[in-house]
């Protein structure tokens, strides 16, 4: 008798589900930051508008549901791209919607609204102004001027039929009094969207929490539950951007923003790629993913960041290995032909998922078996002279093979086809 092969979820004991874990109560939406927040690092290159276009139908095919398409107020040529692509959402029918951002003034919401018009496409205007008394020493504003700024352009945004999402710069550093001031004065002035942000990259993941099921409670006293959603902006100025991400879900934030790359001012923003590929472990998206790897590259091609070796998933090392034990077990999986095992026995994220595959490098901490895999995947008979001799070479290397050294030694060897293959150790 033969013992039954054991299913998938024998072979992986999960941890993670040991503790219960909060589940977001609501639908999770995601409102990409890439093409406005995320442009104004210091180091970033500004893309091109056929680049712009090119990324805008990547987040669609995402399954993204908005995105920050730039803030108008800025001047006539913010405004030419972003007219160009809120047209191209409506003559391509994208799915997702556009948003612009502008501060809390009827000069830069004017411009969305007339965009607008312009397009017959509907925009979500994201108006924002500070709300923490550092920020508000620092500028010399008191809260009636702020209130006043507030009532005036949210009233002016909704009488010209826009979709309002009011923002408050630096809420995770603002008293709970004031917060709750400006955000009453933004729903009495019909918002339909109260954005809570982490500007500076403040937060820990207990502070999300207790700043969104603070906003939770704001809306359920005013008696907008239902009717007014909430957003969650973060930063990663302590590298806690995924993480905070996770808990605003978990405390009832509907809409989560990120970057790809997680690109923007100082450290950037929460990475909306690693975001994305969380909550698809975690079960809380089905979004189909395979398109996020040439997100994530299109973004670092057209705005000049690299995107580190070890950078979650879509790192250059992220699915490559040259270290023996490691790469043999990668080998025995596929030699099993059991791609879902061979993404998984060393990767606790799997590739396939993202596109994406695992690759077995050559060099100084590989083992024989590498060599014979890489062989064999590109054609060449895996004879001992030709084993010996690749496995040598990447002994006295400092570095993983390039396959077009390895390729070179591989053709070097000459009249061995009749040799004995060697077999994997």
């Amino acid at each position: 008798m033969t013992n039954a092969e054991p299913s998938r979820e024998d072979l992986v004991y999960d941890w993670n589900t040991v503790s219960e874990i909060a589940r977001p109560p609501h639908e999770i939406e995601f409102d990409d930051e890439t093409l406005r927040d995320g442009l104004q690092g210091p180091s970033i290159a500004n893309p091109t508008i056929e680049q712009k276009i090119e990324l805008l139908h990547l987040m669609d095919g995402l399954g993204l549901d908005t995105a920050d398409v730039g803030l108008p107020g800025a001047g006539p040529h913010v405004v030419a791209d972003v007219t160009r692509l809120v047209e191209e959402i409506r003559d391509a029918r994208l799915s997702i919607t556009p948003n612009c951002a502008g501060r809390t003034m009827i000069a830069d919401l004017r411009p969305v609204a007339e965009i607008q018009q312009k397009t017959g496409v509907p925009i979500e205007a994201c108006a924002f102004i500070g709300s923490s008394k550092i920020r508000a020493f620092t500028e010399d504003w008191d809260m009636q001027r702020m209130l006043g700024h507030v009532r005036t352009s949210l009233k002016f945004a909704k009488e010209e039929g826009l979709a309002v999402m009011f923002v408050t710069e630096d809420t995770t550093r603002a008293h709970p009094d004031d917060i709750r001031a400006l955000y009453g004065a933004a729903l009495d002035e019909g918002a339909d969207r109260l954005c809570f942000c982490d500007t500076v990259g403040h937060s820990t993941p207990d502070g999300t929490r207790a700043l969104i099921e603070f906003a939770v409670k704001l809306v359920e006293e005013r008696g907008r539950t239902g009717e007014v959603k909430i957003d969650w902006h973060g930063h990663m100025d302590r590298g806690l951007g995924v993480w905070n991400n996770i808990a605003a879900a978990q405390a009832g934030a509907h809409r989560i923003h990120g970057s790809a790359l997680g690109i923007g001012e100082r450290c950037g923003n929460a990475p909306i790629d690693v975001t994305l590929v969380n909550m698809k472990l975690l079960g809380w998206i089905d979004n189909d993913l395979h398109g996020l790897a040439a997100y994530v590259n299109k973004t670092s091609e057209f705005t000049g960041v690299p995107v580190p070796g070890g950078y979650p998933a879509f790192g250059s090392d992220a699915f490559e290995t040259g270290t023996g034990v490691h790469a043999a077990a990668v080998i025995k999986a596929l030699r099993k032909g059991d791609e879902w095992l061979a993404n998984r026995v060393y990767s606790g994220v799997p590739a396939d998922d993202y596109g994406l595959e695992q690759k077995i490098l050559v060099g100084p901490m590989s083992g024989k078996s590498n060599v014979i895999y890489w062989l064999e995947k590109h054609g060449y008979p895996a004879s001992e002279t030709r084993v010996e001799k690749l496995f040598d070479a990447a002994k006295a290397s400092n570095r993983n093979l390039a396959d077009e050294d390895l390729h070179g030694l591989a053709r070097s060897i000459q009249g061995d086809t009749a040799e004995s293959v060697v077999e994997y150790p």
